[in-house]
């Protein structure tokens, strides 16, 4: 809760890769419903294979390895588990299946943590239960030395400090004190300090970040796996996590290195979405309709540009040779030249023989 202290007396200002990134990210949830219109057995594709990527990888992250031969068992089938390792990728595939179905329904809170802790941890002993023992984050190295990378909230303090963190997600986003996605990422800095659970923490961090994303229309998630773009960048989800963390017990931490990490991912995360949708070969006349319903949809004058938006995907020839279609059919007018002209519904009545 740390972060959103900082943020509740007034922030510094957001840097120019911070902005960047939000602004990229604001024109990306802009685009989400266009591109989410469309080759609807692609989309169901995607979200399958989001589904095992993010099971497998947020464990991975963790260490957390099972045969690959049996994933899809794992993930989509109902065969009896063979190890623990299993256990927890099927417990975080039915935490998904959960914030993929109810997303919009489940608050923030700590029941809701504590819930989505307790389906990923299944049947052992201390799932959606707080840590009743201090613990910090230790370093192994390969020659069997070991450093403390960061000293967690002992467990006597953390529920007092997650019932502040939730309290004060919802303050940051009804007062809005920063961007509501870096009020997100602040929430995943602050919930990995303060470190709740015995273990799991990091699985849980990933599913609360999907589950935000989702409340502040953020919706990548579903189609391309957060977790596997995270483990995709380990290295530097590490670096930042620590660099962010120090000096966090003091509030003299420095958040934005993580910050920014987590508008990277999301920012990748809608760069491949687009670009996987993108590559989705239509049948052929189905653009061609696409483009004549962008243009029955304007309610005024358009452009070029504003039909290049609204059909993501589709070439700048394609929908010159169908407004000249349409034109030489007496559907709409042109009224003016060049690219930045705009066209209006209706035209003149086409000349006959």
């Amino acid at each position: 809760m740390m972060t959103l202290r900082q943020f509740a007396r007034r922030p510094k200002t957001v840097g120019a890769t911070a902005a960047w990134y939000l602004s990229d990210l604001g024109q990306a949830r802009g685009r989400q419903d266009l591109f989410t219109r469309q080759s609807p057995q692609t989309l169901k594709t995607l979200r399958e294979h989001a589904m095992v990527e993010s099971a497998v990888s947020s464990n991975r992250i963790e260490g957390v390895e099972v045969d690959r031969a049996r994933i899809g068992t794992i993930v989509f089938g109902k065969a009896l588990l063979r190890d623990r390792g299993e256990e927890e990728v099927r417990g975080y595939r039915n935490a998904l299946q959960l914030i993929h179905e109810r997303g919009r329904d489940l608050p923030v809170s700590e029941e809701t943590i504590r819930g989505l802790h307790r389906v990923t941890r299944g049947e052992i002993w201390d799932a959606g239960v707080y840590k009743d023992r201090d613990g910090d984050i230790i370093e192994r190295f390969p020659d069997g030395r070991e450093r403390i990378r960061f000293r967690t909230v002992p467990a006597a303090r953390t529920p007092a400090c997650m019932g502040e963190l939730v309290e004060l997600w919802q303050e940051c986003l009804d007062q809005q004190w920063v961007h509501p996605l870096l009020a997100l990422g602040a929430f995943n800095l602050d919930l990995l300090c303060i470190h709740p659970f015995r273990d799991g923490n990091g699985r849980v961090s990933r599913l609360l970040l999907l589950l935000q994303a989702y409340h502040l229309g953020y919706e990548v998630g579903r189609y391309i796996s957060l977790e596997r773009t995270i483990e995709e960048n380990k290295e530097r989800y590490y670096e930042t996590l620590e660099r962010s963390s120090q000096g966090w017990h003091e509030s003299g931490h420095d958040p934005w290195p993580y910050l920014s990490f987590i508008l990277y991912i999301l920012k990748t995360a809608y760069a491949e979405f687009e670009r996987r949708v993108g590559e989705v070969k239509s049948p052929r006349g189905v653009k061609t309709e696409r483009i004549r319903s962008a243009v029955d949809a304007f309610a005024a004058e358009f452009t070029l540009a504003d039909l290049e938006r609204a059909c993501p995907g589709v070439s700048r020839d394609l929908i010159r040779r169908v407004l000249r279609g349409l034109r030489a059919a007496g559907d709409i007018e042109c009224l003016g030249r060049g690219p930045g002209a705009q066209w209006r519904k209706g035209g003149t009545t086409p000349k006959k023989g």
